[in-house]
Formats: C-alpha cells, structure tokens, sequence
C-alpha cells in the first residue's frame, strides 16, 4: 500500500495516540515545547516560545501539503495530557522507505516509555500496514541520548553525513543515520515492547 500524506491517519495503543498535528495544536503543544528551552539543541528549529512554536506547526502543515513530511500530535493516555510531536518524512512509494524523525517530547515525557510506544506505532504502521522495506532514522552525532535511544529499539548504524545540516546558531551538525529493515521487524516486534 502506498502511503499517503491525504490520509488522516492515527494510531494509538493504550499508552499513546498519535494523530495528525492540527494549526489548533499550538496550545496543545506549547506547555510541553517550552518546559525547557534546550529541549531540542541538536535540532535545525527551536521550539521554546509561542512565535517558535507557531513557525515550528505552520512549516509542518506546509510540508504536509507538498508531501514533505507528515507531523503527528503525541498524547499520553497515561498522562491525559498533549506531549510533542513526530513525524514521517523522506517518503518514497516506490523504494519502500520512509523516515521516521522530527521528534521530540516535553521533559516529563521523557525516560518514561511513551517514546517507545511511539516508535511501535509508527514501525508497525511502516512495516505492517504499508510492506514497507525500510525506515530510516537519523539524529545529531553529538545526542547521546538520542543514538542510545535508537539502537536500543533496533536501530542499526549505518555511517555519518558530515558537515549534513545547518543548525539554527550557524553550527553545521554531522547527521548520523540508522535504519531498520523490513525482514528485521518480525523479532524486534516480538520484544519491543517488554
């Protein structure tokens, strides 16, 4: 099946729904977008205030329209409360891959196993509703947490794209890229979540 950016799509467990980010979300979003403002240093955009946030939804709707990229609103069931926001991107229906990125979680989200679910939902939706091949995950060599956080669900380091992307300070970040394949999903599904 092809995947389409016309399609709302959501997808929930019962930890987590995702659904897709909404112009509405901004007050959703905001408490947990500025609960820290280093909250997302290795990203190209900050999210700490309200003009920040705005820019951060409107350029998310806009690449959802030209089938840039697909932002989702995180809510924790367990919380009841809106936690940030991620994303499919890089698409492409004919190789079979995708990207799953743009994420981030507000600080009291984090280190509590909503990110997990997140990450289920999304490779389940990749791999077993589209037959995907692949899905691609890339973050700033310099987040530990972040690489940690991949190769602990499967991720598998494939190399580094130096000198990749322009930083919001200037700064030009090594990009390090990991991925999971289709024919590696059926045993990382079996544990995932444990």
């Amino acid at each position: 099946m092809d995947f389409s950016f016309e399609k709302e799509i959501i997808l929930e467990d019962s930890r987590v729904m995702l659904r897709p980010l909404l112009a509405s979300d901004l007050e959703n979003l905001l408490t947990p977008a500025i609960s820290d403002e280093k909250l997302v240093q290795y990203s190209p955009k900050p999210i700490h205030s309200r003009d920040l946030m705005t820019e951060y939804i409107k350029t998310a709707l806009a690449d959802r329209t030209s089938h840039d990229r697909y932002a989702f609103t995180i809510f924790d069931k367990q919380a009841s409360a809106y936690a940030g926001s991620t994303s499919f991107l890089s698409v492409s229906n004919y190789n079979l891959r995708l990207e799953i990125g743009h994420t981030w979680l507000g600080t009291g989200f984090q280190k509590t196993g909503l990110n997990r679910h997140c990450k289920f939902l999304l490779l389940s939706y990749a791999f077993d509703e589209l037959g995907f091949e692949r899905v691609e995950l890339k973050t700033d060599e310099r987040n530990k947490a972040s690489r940690a956080a991949i190769e602990k669900i499967g991720g598998k380091f494939e190399g580094i794209l130096r000198s990749h992307t322009l930083m919001n300070d200037g700064f030009r970040r090594n990009s390090v890229y990991y991925s999971i394949l289709k024919s590696e999903w059926p045993q990382l599904k079996a544990q995932f979540l444990r």
